[in-house]
């Protein structure tokens, strides 16, 4: 070992680019099949990974990538709640 520690990677499911995980926004699929923006990376359920660009998460939303993420249909709906919720991070 050189000391190094190493840095957790993640695939932004918009673009398909590697990036560190810190720089990526993580989404939230709950167990009580809500769906949320985890700035944090903390919260419990299954996450997908995109850039901090609305336009990934409209490439993710418009090749059903989210869908595949937590294996089920993202309502358009659902969709919507994650825009906004992605404004209001850039604000």
């Amino acid at each position: 070992m050189n000391g190094m520690k190493k840095i957790p990677e993640r695939t932004c499911i918009g673009c398909g680019q590697k990036k560190e995980k810190n720089s990526l926004i993580r989404i939230v699929h709950a167990q009580d099949d809500t769906f949320s923006i985890d700035p944090t990376g903390r919260k419990n359920g299954r996450g997908a990974y995109i850039c901090h660009d609305p336009e990934c998460l409209e490439k993710a939303i418009k090749r059903k990538a989210l869908d595949r993420a937590f294996k089920v249909t993202v309502s358009l709906e659902i969709a919507q709640a994650l825009r906004e919720e992605l404004i209001q991070l850039d604000r």
